[in-house]
């Protein structure tokens, strides 16, 4: 049983959104239908060197880019909780932190702050056309982003 990935496109010469497509990355497609907005389009894949033995994505099967960084992706809900985590540090430094109905607040944020990070996910994405995969294992000499080889690979010359 294969995994199947979410692939959110995007296109390698401006690094517009194209589309979000499923597929299955062992079977190896050659063309996906990707849909934005109701419309589809079809996006032809390279896949010739982009999976290693594993599985796992080595290179972008969009634009070919060797290189991909991890990208931890929080859900909506986080800038939410951080508003509601500095409203508690006022709190307590203000001195209403002796108050039992404070210090459970503190501890419900506390508690909401760990599950968002526990259901962030992580993913990958291509420095050229930034184009993202979820859902997939993710190879171990991925790291996160680095604004150096971002710059290095923004001075590359991009398909027409």
């Amino acid at each position: 049983m294969s995994r199947l990935m979410d692939l959110d496109a995007r296109d390698p010469a401006d690094r517009r959104r194209v589309g979000r497509a499923r597929l299955d990355p062992s079977e190896r497609p050659a063309r996906v239908r990707v849909e934005e907005a109701g419309e589809g389009r079809d996006l032809f894949l390279e896949w010739d060197g982009a999976l290693d033995d594993a599985g796992r994505l080595r290179r972008c099967p969009v634009c070919g880019c060797a290189n991909l960084f991890r990208h931890r992706a929080v859900p909506a809900v986080t800038p939410f909780v951080i508003v509601l985590a500095f409203a508690g540090m006022v709190l307590a430094i203000l001195g209403f932190a002796d108050d039992p109905r404070v210090l459970v607040g503190l501890v419900a944020v506390l508690v909401v702050d760990v599950g968002v990070l526990a259901f962030s996910r992580t993913h990958l994405a291509c420095y050229r056309c930034r184009s993202r995969f979820l859902g997939i294992p993710i190879a171990r000499q991925h790291r996160a982003f680095d604004r150096i080889e971002s710059e290095r690979e923004e001075n590359q010359p991009r398909p027409v």
